[in-house]
């Protein structure tokens, strides 16, 4: 069995922060002291990495995931040579490319082609190699007719198309990737994913750092998942990926249910609404966050529940919602509509209905009681959604109008657009295409419930 390409045992990284009573302190006294980190005391340093360990077989995609913050850049950094671990060993085996900060070391006052030359010598290319690769970089970063004016003169997506063109045209054994793929438009880029799918064919070995949880599940055979600089899980792409899908949302769901309602600043302020849930909305310019009403019916607590009566704010698509209101009236009222609205994050009607409209005929109520809206299956696509639920005369005049002050998040592996996903399936007669893997949806249940 050959070598692991990448080795990295019981790395550590700290850095000092910068205080400002120690702004006088110099390189020189600290190294007369001994150590620039160790008669420091712990809120004067912050630990990037904190004993990761891992190996990266060759030929293998590495992904490293995580929130931001999490170290995934400094590993990476770490991994290039660009800078070393604090404690424990980190070794790789062949030549690095690094597609970290493309162009780092161009210089703004020479023209294309000289930095071209400069940066491949710079990434352990000969000049004869530069020279007879020279041609295929220029036309793979699309800029034959700029690579003799200064860089200076570049935007900023020419200049990181001419750094992935040379850094991927290195041959590397070990090519490096931090979220460096946005580089220009998306013809572009799907040319840099391809040349990426060229190295995965030809053995090499690639870690990527990434926020796309999409790409790395497609295109990677491991994954790690670093938080707050530890290592939380390392293995099979799908199963890591479900892992942190899971925590991400229960991050998400602690973050709703401290926001459940509580009214959120919104330019303009508050306004009685023009209409009732479940009839026409005046548009998006028109949603003001809040709650008025004259208090006859009384909505005194609002709960988003599964089927099973448990309290969620996230749910996966397909999954089962239950608004639960707890009405109150002090007299008795015999005219009452109880009515719900969801609006995306942007304030865009996504459905509403009342009881009105659906013809329930209103007899009588006092004292305590209770209203469920259930929905069998959420059947929209991924993104966060608001609620206005309401209690008010056939009329429309308010008795307890909620707006905006609850929320929910929908989560789902399938990255559509819009905003409802109808039940569909694809068909195909004299056309020769391979169907995708099953990939079953999201289970945010038992995180819920923990």
């Amino acid at each position: 069995m050959s070598a692991p390409a990448v080795v990295a045992s019981d790395v550590s990284k700290v850095y000092r922060r910068f205080l400002h009573k120690n702004q006088w302190k110099t390189l020189k006294s600290a190294l007369l002291t001994g150590s620039l980190l160790s008669d420091l005391k712990p809120d004067e340093t912050f630990t990037a990495l904190d004993s990761v360990s891992f190996e990266v077989p060759k030929g293998c995609t590495f992904a490293v995931i995580g929130e931001n913050g999490s170290g995934k850049s400094t590993l990476l950094k770490l991994v290039a040579g660009i800078t070393r671990p604090t404690r424990g060993t980190l070794t790789v085996d062949g030549r690095i490319s690094a597609l970290i900060e493309l162009g780092a070391g161009f210089h703004p006052e020479i023209s294309g082609r000289e930095n071209v030359v400069i940066n491949g010598i710079m990434l352990g290319l000969s000049r004869e190699e530069v020279e007879r690769r020279f041609d295929e970089i220029v036309d793979f970063a699309e800029l034959r007719p700029f690579i003799d004016a200064p860089v200076k003169t570049y935007s900023s997506g020419m200049y990181m198309r001419l750094g992935f063109a040379v850094a991927i045209h290195v041959d590397p054994d070990v090519l490096l990737v931090d979220e460096v793929l946005a580089v220009g438009d998306e013809a572009f880029t799907r040319k840099c994913l391809d040349k990426i799918g060229e190295f995965r064919r030809r053995g090499r070995t690639i870690v990527l750092v990434t926020h796309s949880l999409g790409l790395a599940e497609k295109m990677c055979d491991e994954i790690a998942w670093l938080r707050r600089g530890r290592l939380v899980e390392k293995g099979d792409a799908k199963r890591v990926v479900d892992a942190y899908l899971t925590y991400v949302a229960g991050g998400e769901e602690a973050l709703l249910a401290a926001e459940h309602g509580a009214p959120r600043a919104v330019e303009g302020g508050t306004a009685a609404p023009e209409t009732a849930p479940g009839e026409p909305e005046p548009g998006a310019g028109g949603y003001r966050e809040g709650r008025w009403g004259s208090r006859e019916i009384e909505i005194t607590e609002v709960a988003l529940c599964d089927d099973r009566g448990r309290a969620r704010h996230v749910y996966a698509h397909g999954e089962a919602l239950h608004v639960t209101l707890g009405v109150r009236a002090a007299e008795p009222v015999e005219d009452f509509v109880f009515g719900i609205g969801i609006f995306t994050a942007d304030g865009t009607s996504v459905y509403g209905t009342n009881t009105h409209v659906e013809d329930h005929v209103p007899v009588a109520f006092s004292g305590d009681g209770e209203v469920r809206f259930e929905i069998a299956s959420l059947d929209l696509v991924e993104g966060t959604y608001l609620i206005d639920v309401a209690s008010h005369r056939r009329d429309g005049t308010p008795y307890d109008y909620h707006r905006g002050l609850y929320s929910f998040r929908v989560k789902s592996r399938v990255k559509d657009v819009g905003v409802w996903r109808p039940r569909h399936a694809w068909r195909f007669t004299g056309v020769r295409i391979t169907p995708p893997e099953p990939r079953p949806e999201l289970d945010l249940r038992d995180e819920a419930g923990s």
